[in-house]
């Protein structure tokens, strides 16, 4: 056996050698073959420089766009309507310069617009000179462009978005050019995930890259998909809660109390003393309804002074917050909730399905199911299935990160549902103004919502008579003065009321089913960074 080793060693050297061999070759044929580009490059540039152009006026850098006049006369196309339907018309088309090839007498070029792309052909002819041509290889990467060009019907071009045409450019103008040196490209920052890892590329751009150059970062189709599908979740939102006869009231984000207790506030200099900014709208949510406003929803800003560097949380963010007032039963705020996340899962998937596809081309992942009505469980129901699982949780303990994680997995095979409400949480783990249940000692009427096992709202029944409240605080030992305001809020009579917050970020995260929070964040906020 031990005889055979030092033949299959040879064997392997023999090998090692010939691969070696072979890369050596493929990187000499691809220096070769770059040479005789730039040969042939510097050859038209010279042909150029040495006759007379025929395309004088039809390229080069206009003077600096000073709203001088309006160009009428100029209609512009946009890249995503660009179709065979159109072949053969000329239009004016304004877009980045995507990448460029010089190859001889002509230049390919990619144009994009925001997430769409097609194909341009600068080639020399009796309209085009080779100093046009020339020109149009010289563009830098992300310049903005106008270009008049003629529709042409091509076989299919898997590199664009726009496959089935590309462009013939008669004209083309430098708008505002790329001045400076790229950080990143933006085909690298668009690299699909799976692709960098199976084929093993070192052109994977860190998030901390990205971050530092969000504005380069943000042109990439993924991103310019994510931010839509998150302007879909504001506008639903309000969509849906306005038909449903809520009013939009605006809270103020300096306050002069920590809105939500403890020490997690920013504090901030006002005047010759000191303000705070708001954990939360909860105080000016219930006092609208106190002041006989029903139902009412806000969404803005929420500063939170947490130093978590974890992949769902920021100290800044948008909060979609609602409170309402309900007859008899808390649940009735609860279904209300839950009918508005159905309601906004159905609008964005039938109507942001293209820009649901298009962050699934980087960033894949099963598409978020849900069900109609949603799934509602009790907290007791949530303690049954992570004890089959093995995890053993107290009756007055909280659910951890990783039980609600695990819980989301069994709720996931049990019901076949991304999304579900988990109801009666123990009294012991919510706020002091939560309602306790008045048929079960240790639990509260109060709910979390969750999506592929994460919590996007915390809510309940807010305790609206004030006695009850102080007697309340006493027993979680809150100072009585330090929350005056917010007691006397309910002293007039205040209608019984329920609500919540959700966190728009974390819901946009979770529906696409991105890694990290801070990819739905357009300029992030959390304790290392504060720019840009």
């Amino acid at each position: 056996m031990g005889g055979n080793k030092p033949e299959e060693a040879a064997r392997e050297g023999e090998d090692a050698s010939k691969k070696a061999l072979k890369k050596q070759q493929k990187d000499a044929k691809k220096i070769a073959a770059k040479a005789e580009r730039q040969a042939q490059l510097q050859s038209v540039q010279q042909d150029a420089a040495n006759e007379e152009d025929i395309s004088v006026g039809k390229y080069g850098q206009p003077a600096m766009i000073q709203s001088v006049d309006k160009h009428k006369d100029r209609k512009f196309t946009h890249v995503q309507d660009l179709n065979p339907n159109i072949a053969g018309q000329i239009i004016w088309l304004r877009g980045r310069l995507h990448t460029s090839r010089a190859k001889g007498k002509q230049c390919f070029l990619i144009l994009r617009e925001q997430s769409y792309t097609v194909q341009g052909l600068v080639a020399v002819n009796d309209e085009i000179s080779k100093q046009m041509v020339k020109f149009a290889s010289n563009i830098t990467k992300e310049s903005i462009i106008d270009v008049e060009a003629t529709v042409k019907t091509v076989a299919k071009i898997e590199s664009c978005t726009q496959r089935d045409v590309e462009l013939h450019i008669k004209q083309i103008f430098t708008v505002s050019a790329a001045k400076a040196q790229l950080p990143l490209l933006i085909e690298d920052a668009s690299r699909p995930v799976k692709a960098e890892e199976s084929e093993g590329l070192n052109i994977k751009v860190n998030q901390d890259t990205r971050l530092d150059n969000r504005i380069l970062d943000l042109r990439t189709p993924a991103n310019q998909a994510i931010f839509r599908v998150e302007a879909g979740v504001c506008k639903l939102f309000r969509d849906v809660l306005t038909k449903k006869g809520f009013v939009e009231i605006h809270t103020p984000k300096i306050i002069s109390a920590a809105s939500e207790g403890g020490a997690n506030v920013f504090t901030v200099s006002y005047f010759k003393g000191s303000a705070y900014l708001a954990q939360s709208p909860q105080l000016y949510k219930q006092m609208a309804i106190a002041a006989d406003f029903d139902k009412v929803f806000t969404v803005g800003a929420v500063f939170r002074a947490e130093d978590s560097n974890t992949h769902r949380h920021l100290t800044e963010f948008v909060g979609l917050d609602l409170e309402m007032a309900f007859k008899y039963h808390y649940h009735e705020v609860v279904e209300t909730i839950g009918q508005m996340f159905t309601e906004i899962f159905k609008g964005l998937r039938d109507q942001y399905a293209a820009e649901i596809k298009a962050v699934s081309e980087q960033f894949p992942v099963e598409p978020f199911t849900f069900l109609d009505p949603p799934l509602r469980l009790e907290f007791h129901q949530a303690i049954s299935l992570l004890a089959e699982a093995g995890v053993t949780i107290g009756p007055e303990d909280d659910l951890s990160t990783p039980d609600e994680k695990l819980l989301g997995k069994l709720v996931k095979a049990k019901y076949d549902t991304d999304f579900y409400i988990l109801d009666k949480y123990p009294l012991a783990v919510r706020p002091f103004y939560t309602m306790p249940d008045p048929r079960n000692n240790g639990t509260s009427n109060s709910y979390d919502m969750f999506m592929r096992g994460e919590e996007i709202l915390s809510g309940a029944q807010r305790i609206h008579d004030p006695d009850f409240l102080i007697e309340r605080a006493k027993v979680h030992n809150i100072d009585i003065e330090k929350i005056k305001a917010y007691i006397d809020a309910f002293r007039f009579g205040c209608p019984p009321h329920a609500g919540g917050g959700i966190g728009m970020e974390r819901v946009v995260m979770l529906y696409l089913g991105l890694d990290n929070i801070r990819k739905t964040s357009m300029f992030p906020r959390d304790p290392k960074r504060i720019t840009p």
